[in-house]
């Protein structure tokens, strides 16, 4: 198990997600992550949709979060990040922040 890794993440925030400034709710934010997982599980790229749909400033980067270690990031989204082969994309992830789709990249 590797101490660090490098993903990148879209990341959709609702009305109760904290920090958040989304106007959307919760069910329109869980139906649009599920929509974005489908394309992504279609071979839609993946830096593309960030691009277009995360509400994380690292959208600009296509969600590229470097890399990090463990401890860095909330449970949940650790767990589901640490847990992907490089070039795997995660399930949707709940957390505080929103839904989450996370990618390894390393």
């Amino acid at each position: 198990m590797p101490d660090q890794i490098s993903a990148s993440h879209i990341l959709l925030m609702h009305s109760e997600s904290e920090r958040s400034s989304a106007t959307r709710t919760k069910s329109e934010a869980l139906d649009l992550i599920n929509n974005i997982k489908v394309q992504v599980d279609a071979g839609v790229d993946f830096n593309d949709l960030a691009k277009e749909y995360s509400d994380c400033p690292s959208s600009n980067d296509g969600g590229a979060l470097g890399s990090f270690g463990r401890g860095a990031m909330v449970p949940e989204f650790e767990t589901a990040a640490f847990t992907l082969d490089v070039d795997g994309t995660s399930d949707v992830v709940e957390t505080a922040f929103g839904f989450h789709l996370i990618k390894r990249t390393s």
